[in-house]
Parts: C-alpha cells; sequence; structure tokens
C-alpha cells in the first residue's frame, strides 16, 4: 500500500472499436483495390465500369466479414456516474464509464468529466480478452495487481468465470459461434468470387446468398445472449444498459445486400441471361459468331487449272 491505497501504475491503452488487426485487414483490402484502380484505364467500354462495380461491392463484402472479427462494438453501452475512482478512498468523481463488446472481448472505458480530478488524469480504456487463447480470469487478476480504477475493476469482475452472474459464459460461447459462421461466410463469399469468374453465374449467386443467410445466423447466435437475464450494473443510482453497436448493423446491412445480390442474380439468369452475362462481360458477340465473309481473295491460277 501506498499511503493506504493501492498504487496506480501506467499501462498500455487500447482502442476500444478498432485494435491493429482491424487496421491490417483494411489495409490489406485497400491494397487490393488501388491495384485494381490501377488496371481499370486498360478496360475499355461500359464494361470498365461493370468491373469497378463489381470488384468494389466484392471488397466491401470480405472486408466487412473480415475486419467485425476484430472490432469491439458490437454492444456498446455508456452511462455518466458519481462513483468512488481508488479502493478503500472515499473520494468521489464524475466519469462516463463505457462497456465495448466484440467477439474477441471486452472493453472498458473510463472517462473523467472533466478529465483532470484529484490531482490525476481519468482516461482509461482497458481491454480483457475471452478467445480461445486468452484467459479472461488471469487479465482480470493482472488488472488487480496494475491497480486499475475501481469502475473498470467493477465492471470486469461482472464477466469472470466465478462471477454468479456468469456474463462471460454467455457472452463467451455467442461470440465464438458468431466468429465461426463469419469465418463460413468469408470462405462462401471467396467461393462466389470463383465461381463468377466462370460461365457459372448462378451458382456464384447461390453462393452469395448462402452467404449472407451465415451472416443473418452470425447476427442470431450473438443476440441469443439477450434472451438471458443479465446482471445490472449499477453506480449508484445510475445504470450502464447496452445496445447493439455499430458492427452489428454492419453485418446486418452486408447480410441483406448480399441477400438482395443474390436474389438479382438468379432471377436475371432465369429472366435476362444476356443482360446477367453483359454485367459480367461474358457474353459472346453474336456478330462474330454469324459473321460472314463478304469478301474474298482468289487465286486465278490454281482456278483455271481445276477448270
Amino acid at each position: 500500500l501506498l499511503d493506504g491505497v493501492y498504487p496506480f501504475y501506467l499501462q498500455q491503452r487500447k482502442v476500444s472499436m478498432y485494435d491493429v488487426s482491424t487496421i491490417v485487414v483494411i489495409a490489406v483490402f485497400l491494397t487490393f483495390a488501388c491495384s485494381f484502380l490501377l488496371i481499370i484505364p486498360g478496360i475499355r467500354g461500359r464494361v470498365r465500369l461493370y468491373w469497378t462495380l463489381r470488384v468494389l461491392f466484392s471488397l466491401i463484402m470480405g472486408v466487412v466479414i473480415v475486419t467485425v472479427q476484430f472490432t469491439g462494438d458490437w454492444e456498446i453501452g455508456w452511462v455518466r456516474a458519481n462513483t468512488s475512482y481508488k479502493s478503500f478512498s472515499p473520494a468521489l468523481v464524475s466519469a462516463d464509464i463505457g462497456l465495448h463488446i466484440g467477439l474477441a472481448g471486452v472493453n472498458i472505458s473510463l472517462r473523467g468529466n472533466p478529465v483532470n480530478q484529484v490531482n490525476e488524469t481519468i482516461n482509461y480504456n482497458e481491454h480483457f480478452a475471452w478467445s480461445f487463447n486468452a484467459d479472461y480470469d488471469q487479465s482480470y487478476s493482472q488488472g488487480l495487481k496494475r491497480g486499475l480504477p475501481r469502475p473498470i475493476l467493477y465492471v470486469a469482475e461482472k464477466f469472470t468465470m466465478r462471477s454468479p452472474c456468469s456474463m462471460q459464459r454467455q457472452y463467451r460461447i455467442s461470440s465464438h459461434y458468431a466468429s465461426a459462421t463469419l469465418w463460413v461466410a468469408f470462405c462462401t463469399w471467396l467461393i462466389s468470387n470463383m465461381l463468377f469468374s466462370m460461365p457459372v453465374l448462378v451458382y456464384g449467386g447461390y453462393m452469395l446468398l448462402v452467404t449472407g443467410a451465415f451472416m443473418i445466423f452470425s447476427l442470431l447466435s450473438f443476440s441469443t445472449v439477450r434472451n438471458s437475464p443479465m446482471c445490472l450494473v449499477q453506480f449508484g443510482t445510475a445504470t450502464l444498459h447496452t445496445g447493439y453497436g455499430g458492427s452489428f448493423w454492419l453485418t446486418l446491412a452486408t447480410g441483406l445486400l448480399c441477400f438482395v445480390a443474390g436474389i438479382s442474380v438468379v432471377t436475371l439468369h432465369y429472366c435476362n441471361l444476356d443482360l446477367l452475362k453483359t454485367f459480367f462481360d461474358l457474353r459472346e458477340d453474336k456478330a462474330e459468331e454469324c459473321q460472314q465473309m463478304t469478301e474474298a481473295y482468289v487465286n486465278l491460277h490454281f482456278v483455271n487449272r481445276g477448270l
């Protein structure tokens, strides 16, 4: 103890919504997009527009499927409260407490209002992982040893395995299934791109429908956690409530977009196949198929010998 309270140490901050993995994924897909933009001037006519729409649409779907695996805003919540800052200290601070739940773990934020209070800068953001290769309880124990602020430890304790709330067990299982179905959606997205590069467009449309279905399944898996009774996270009279975040709604919008694209491809296959082949640059030029020779040059020497 230091003057009757636990000491506080500086620790590495972690962004609540994005981390290094997210930035790497976005950078990879941006590289693909920039590479395509460099070669697009070599495509002539209206086909250039069709190629641009197809490639950018496909890259957007792929980057969303992979990126939401690492974001931390599937479920978010904020509350402003007057709460104790240190253990065994009667001093109260006015702060905003945030909870950001992702598929790989939970982020807990503590931001003073104002930031400078009790002669300290109150601006914390801690990440506690629950993926397969991470130990949440060990991360929580390390937070205790580092002397994290009391509000962060109070929220983090709700997700420990020994907590009677069982919040980690509920979120961890649902997040694992959601992550698994998203990786299956990524595989079907790759297969759909392969099929669209071959003259089997209708099967590419079917795979887009499968991709959208697995994305919806991931949302259903994650949302099942809200059907269970949840422990209240209270700071005095204030209660921290959570709701679906940006990653959840982005996944839903992308899944619905996959459904729309897949249904459009299947419908055009049975109603207007020529238009579908034109859009995918697979339409054979009938003028070349039925082209007739309009002018010919004949060697008169061989003609006279034949006669």
